[in-house]
Protein backbone atom coordinates (compact mmCIF):
# COMPACT_ATOMS: atom_id res chain seq x y z
CA UNK A 1 0.00 0.00 0.00
CA UNK A 2 2.90 2.38 0.77
CA UNK A 3 4.28 1.60 -2.39
CA UNK A 4 1.35 2.79 -4.47
CA UNK A 5 0.79 6.11 -2.39
CA UNK A 6 4.53 6.43 -3.44
CA UNK A 7 3.36 5.90 -7.26
CA UNK A 8 0.83 7.94 -7.12
CA UNK A 9 2.05 10.89 -5.08
CA UNK A 10 5.14 10.61 -7.68
CA UNK A 11 2.83 10.33 -10.79
CA UNK A 12 0.79 13.60 -9.45
CA UNK A 13 4.15 15.65 -9.20
CA UNK A 14 5.16 14.57 -12.35
CA UNK A 15 1.64 15.40 -14.34
CA UNK A 16 2.20 19.13 -12.04
CA UNK A 17 5.50 19.51 -13.77
CA UNK A 18 4.28 18.61 -17.06
CA UNK A 19 1.45 20.98 -17.10
CA UNK A 20 3.21 24.12 -15.36
CA UNK A 21 6.42 23.30 -18.00
CA UNK A 22 3.44 23.30 -20.52
CA UNK A 23 2.17 26.38 -19.52
CA UNK A 24 5.28 28.17 -19.34
CA UNK A 25 5.81 26.88 -23.12
CA UNK A 26 2.37 28.44 -24.52
CA UNK A 27 2.07 31.75 -25.72
CA UNK A 28 2.12 34.55 -22.81
CA UNK A 29 0.34 37.07 -23.17
CA UNK A 30 1.63 40.35 -20.74
CA UNK A 31 0.06 43.53 -20.49
CA UNK A 32 2.86 46.61 -20.43
CA UNK A 33 3.38 47.96 -17.40
CA UNK A 34 3.32 51.86 -17.31
CA UNK A 35 5.31 52.59 -14.45
CA UNK A 36 8.31 50.81 -15.34
CA UNK A 37 8.22 51.81 -19.43
CA UNK A 38 9.66 54.10 -20.90
CA UNK A 39 8.54 55.94 -24.46
CA UNK A 40 10.85 57.94 -25.79
CA UNK A 41 11.51 59.74 -29.18
CA UNK A 42 14.43 62.00 -30.18
CA UNK A 43 14.90 64.91 -32.90
CA UNK A 44 16.94 67.16 -34.29
CA UNK A 45 16.83 70.91 -33.19
CA UNK A 46 18.79 72.83 -35.13
CA UNK A 47 22.05 71.43 -34.59
CA UNK A 48 21.46 69.15 -31.62
CA UNK A 49 18.85 67.27 -30.59
CA UNK A 50 15.85 66.95 -28.01
CA UNK A 51 14.62 64.49 -26.52
CA UNK A 52 10.69 63.61 -25.22
CA UNK A 53 8.67 60.86 -23.93
CA UNK A 54 5.15 59.84 -23.57
CA UNK A 55 3.71 59.46 -20.13
CA UNK A 56 0.61 57.75 -20.46
CA UNK A 57 0.07 54.92 -22.41
CA UNK A 58 -0.87 50.85 -22.30
CA UNK A 59 -1.22 47.85 -24.65
CA UNK A 60 -0.61 43.85 -24.70
CA UNK A 61 2.44 41.82 -25.94
CA UNK A 62 1.59 38.31 -26.91
CA UNK A 63 4.84 36.29 -26.70
CA UNK A 64 5.29 32.69 -27.65
CA UNK A 65 9.06 31.73 -27.11
CA UNK A 66 8.11 28.32 -29.00
CA UNK A 67 6.93 30.19 -31.67
CA UNK A 68 7.95 33.72 -31.86
CA UNK A 69 6.36 34.65 -35.97
CA UNK A 70 3.46 34.07 -34.00
CA UNK A 71 3.78 37.10 -31.37
CA UNK A 72 1.69 39.70 -31.47
CA UNK A 73 1.95 43.72 -29.68
CA UNK A 74 -0.54 45.99 -29.95
CA UNK A 75 -0.51 49.75 -27.95
CA UNK A 76 -1.96 53.39 -27.50
CA UNK A 77 -0.47 56.07 -26.27
CA UNK A 78 -2.31 59.58 -24.77
CA UNK A 79 -0.74 62.18 -27.50
CA UNK A 80 -1.77 64.91 -24.26
CA UNK A 81 1.14 63.16 -21.87
CA UNK A 82 3.73 64.28 -24.22
CA UNK A 83 6.27 65.60 -21.79
CA UNK A 84 9.55 67.53 -23.20
CA UNK A 85 10.85 68.98 -19.74
CA UNK A 86 9.59 72.20 -20.98
CA UNK A 87 5.77 73.47 -20.76
CA UNK A 88 5.68 75.92 -23.43
CA UNK A 89 7.07 73.67 -25.82
CA UNK A 90 5.02 70.53 -25.04
CA UNK A 91 2.15 73.30 -25.06
CA UNK A 92 3.09 73.88 -28.78
CA UNK A 93 3.78 69.90 -29.40
CA UNK A 94 -0.33 69.42 -28.14
CA UNK A 95 -1.29 72.10 -29.82
CA UNK A 96 -2.87 71.54 -34.25
CA UNK A 97 0.79 72.34 -35.40
CA UNK A 98 1.65 69.34 -34.16
CA UNK A 99 -0.27 66.20 -32.39
CA UNK A 100 -3.60 67.99 -32.17
CA UNK A 101 -4.86 66.03 -29.27
CA UNK A 102 -7.89 67.61 -28.83
CA UNK A 103 -8.96 66.41 -32.72
CA UNK A 104 -6.48 63.37 -32.25
CA UNK A 105 -5.71 62.20 -28.55
CA UNK A 106 -4.65 58.80 -29.15
CA UNK A 107 -1.35 57.24 -31.14
CA UNK A 108 -1.86 53.29 -31.89
CA UNK A 109 0.52 50.52 -32.73
CA UNK A 110 -0.78 47.20 -34.14
CA UNK A 111 1.90 44.56 -35.00
CA UNK A 112 0.95 42.87 -38.53
CA UNK A 113 4.17 40.63 -38.80
CA UNK A 114 7.05 39.09 -36.27
CA UNK A 115 9.53 37.95 -38.00
CA UNK A 116 12.59 36.45 -35.41
CA UNK A 117 16.13 37.06 -35.88
CA UNK A 118 19.41 36.06 -33.83
CA UNK A 119 19.58 35.92 -29.77
CA UNK A 120 16.30 37.04 -29.10
CA UNK A 121 16.01 40.03 -31.36
CA UNK A 122 13.48 40.26 -34.18
CA UNK A 123 11.64 42.28 -36.67
CA UNK A 124 7.90 43.99 -35.68
CA UNK A 125 6.09 44.98 -38.76
CA UNK A 126 2.52 46.97 -38.09
CA UNK A 127 0.67 50.31 -38.71
CA UNK A 128 1.29 52.99 -36.56
CA UNK A 129 -1.39 55.72 -35.99
CA UNK A 130 -0.05 59.31 -35.40
CA UNK A 131 -2.37 62.54 -36.07
CA UNK A 132 -5.55 60.31 -37.74
CA UNK A 133 -2.83 59.09 -40.41
CA UNK A 134 -2.28 55.39 -40.47
CA UNK A 135 1.68 54.39 -41.87
CA UNK A 136 3.43 51.24 -41.84
CA UNK A 137 6.22 50.85 -39.80
CA UNK A 138 8.89 48.40 -38.76
CA UNK A 139 10.46 47.91 -34.98
CA UNK A 140 13.96 46.68 -34.62
CA UNK A 141 12.88 44.60 -31.24
CA UNK A 142 14.53 42.06 -28.38
CA UNK A 143 13.24 39.96 -25.69
CA UNK A 144 15.42 40.39 -22.79
CA UNK A 145 14.36 38.14 -20.50
CA UNK A 146 11.11 37.06 -17.91
CA UNK A 147 10.79 35.85 -14.65
CA UNK A 148 8.97 36.34 -10.83
CA UNK A 149 9.58 39.22 -9.17
CA UNK A 150 9.30 40.27 -5.86
CA UNK A 151 5.97 39.89 -5.48
CA UNK A 152 5.76 36.39 -7.55
CA UNK A 153 4.20 38.33 -10.30
CA UNK A 154 5.95 37.14 -13.86
CA UNK A 155 7.47 39.80 -15.97
CA UNK A 156 9.46 40.17 -18.88
CA UNK A 157 11.54 42.95 -20.70
CA UNK A 158 11.07 44.21 -24.72
CA UNK A 159 12.61 46.66 -26.19
CA UNK A 160 12.19 48.51 -29.53
CA UNK A 161 13.55 51.32 -31.77
CA UNK A 162 11.99 52.48 -35.25
CA UNK A 163 13.17 55.73 -37.36
CA UNK A 164 9.61 57.56 -38.60
CA UNK A 165 9.39 61.07 -41.06
CA UNK A 166 6.74 63.08 -39.38
CA UNK A 167 5.71 64.87 -42.71
CA UNK A 168 4.33 61.06 -43.52
CA UNK A 169 1.75 61.88 -40.28
CA UNK A 170 1.05 65.27 -41.78
CA UNK A 171 3.20 67.47 -38.80
CA UNK A 172 4.21 69.68 -41.05
CA UNK A 173 5.48 72.92 -38.73
CA UNK A 174 8.87 74.31 -39.07
CA UNK A 175 11.16 77.55 -39.17
CA UNK A 176 13.33 78.28 -41.84
CA UNK A 177 16.63 79.68 -39.99
CA UNK A 178 18.40 83.22 -41.19
CA UNK A 179 21.44 81.41 -42.49
CA UNK A 180 19.37 78.32 -43.91
CA UNK A 181 18.54 74.99 -43.15
CA UNK A 182 15.30 74.50 -40.30
CA UNK A 183 14.37 74.70 -37.00
CA UNK A 184 13.29 70.59 -37.04
CA UNK A 185 14.04 67.72 -38.41
CA UNK A 186 11.86 65.47 -39.96
CA UNK A 187 13.09 62.10 -38.57
CA UNK A 188 11.96 60.98 -35.34
CA UNK A 189 13.87 58.10 -33.92
CA UNK A 190 11.28 56.12 -31.55
CA UNK A 191 12.84 54.59 -28.29
CA UNK A 192 10.73 51.95 -26.42
CA UNK A 193 11.74 50.35 -22.72
CA UNK A 194 9.12 47.98 -22.06
CA UNK A 195 8.66 45.81 -19.26
CA UNK A 196 5.40 43.74 -19.32
CA UNK A 197 3.40 41.98 -16.34
CA UNK A 198 1.99 38.51 -16.94
CA UNK A 199 -1.25 38.87 -14.71
CA UNK A 200 -2.83 36.10 -12.89
CA UNK A 201 -6.47 34.98 -13.65
CA UNK A 202 -8.82 37.89 -13.44
CA UNK A 203 -6.40 40.61 -12.35
CA UNK A 204 -5.46 43.33 -14.95
CA UNK A 205 -1.24 43.56 -13.90
CA UNK A 206 -0.55 46.81 -15.46
CA UNK A 207 -3.57 48.57 -13.45
CA UNK A 208 -2.57 46.89 -9.92
CA UNK A 209 1.25 48.38 -10.32
CA UNK A 210 -0.09 51.73 -11.45
CA UNK A 211 -2.71 51.94 -8.24
CA UNK A 212 0.15 50.88 -6.26
CA UNK A 213 2.34 53.32 -7.12
CA UNK A 214 0.14 55.97 -6.61
CA UNK A 215 -0.51 54.86 -3.26
CA UNK A 216 3.57 54.87 -2.48
CA UNK A 217 3.62 58.02 -4.23
CA UNK A 218 0.55 59.74 -2.32
CA UNK A 219 2.10 58.27 1.20
CA UNK A 220 5.49 60.07 0.01
CA UNK A 221 3.82 63.45 -0.79
CA UNK A 222 1.91 63.33 2.94
CA UNK A 223 5.00 63.06 4.56
CA UNK A 224 6.50 66.11 2.75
Amino acid sequence: MTMLRKAASTLLTFSALLLASQAWAAPQTYQIDPVHSRVEFTIRHMFSKVTGSFDEFSGTIKYDADAPATSSVTAEIQASSIDTNNEGRDKHLKSPDFFDVAKYPTLTFTSTKVTPAAEGKFQIQGNLNIHGITKPVVLEAAFLGSGPGLDGVTRAGFEGTTKVDRKDFAILWNKTLDKGGTLLGDDVQIILQIEGILPKPGEDGAKAETKKADKVEKKETAKK
